[in-house]
């Protein structure tokens, strides 16, 4: 996970976005721009950078902002994630702003 390394948009959905840096396939979590990360972690060989928002109770909770997954696993299974974020984005749209 360089910054400084170039990233290459390959697709983008409304809610989502699919880079590659060269080393890893990036999908990126359209809603959470702008949010910090605080922290990374790494589960089963995929980085998650993390954030944290907050409810209207100042309950906290951490999200993922982006994943890093290796090369190794097929870039179809991360455009599969990717458009199963997009549908439930999708969902949770329809049923808060009909019309």
């Amino acid at each position: 996970m360089n910054p400084l390394k170039e990233e290459v948009v390959l697709e983008q959905g409304s809610f989502y976005i699919i880079k590659d840096n060269g080393d890893y396939w990036i999908l990126e979590d359209k809603t959470k721009r702008g949010l910090n990360v605080l922290k990374v972690e790494d589960r089963e060989g995929i980085k998650e950078e993390k954030g944290r928002i907050y409810d209207s109770q100042g309950k906290g909770y951490w999200v993922t902002i982006r994943w890093y997954f290796p090369k190794s696993l097929n870039y179809q299974e991360v455009k599969r994630r990717a458009h199963e974020m997009e549908e439930r984005y999708r969902k949770i749209r329809e049923e808060t702003c009909p019309g």
